[in-house]
């Protein structure tokens, strides 16, 4: 990651220690709760960057050093109900 570069760390932790894993968790749902599209970058032969996206935490590989979480098109973000 590069400082001013737009990344942010939102958490961190490990998922075999079942309380990172809950925070983990917590924070993933919490950002698609905000509108938000998760993806997981992956590894291309010749150095093209590419990333897959998923739709749950179940869905992360385990050993997976990263999720990048990127705003929907205009008007994805969740109604507020009143």
């Amino acid at each position: 990651m590069k400082p001013g570069h737009g990344e942010i760390v939102l958490a961190e932790g490990d998922v075999e220690v079942p309380e990172q894993e809950l925070k983990l968790i917590e924070a993933f749902r919490h950002e698609l709760d905000q509108g938000m599209w998760a993806a997981v970058p992956t590894e291309v032969p010749g150095g093209k960057r590419q990333a897959e996206l998923v739709k749950s935490f179940a869905e992360v590989p385990r050993d997976a050093e990263r999720v990048i979480f990127f705003p929907r098109a205009a008007g994805g973000a969740p109604v507020a109900s009143s």
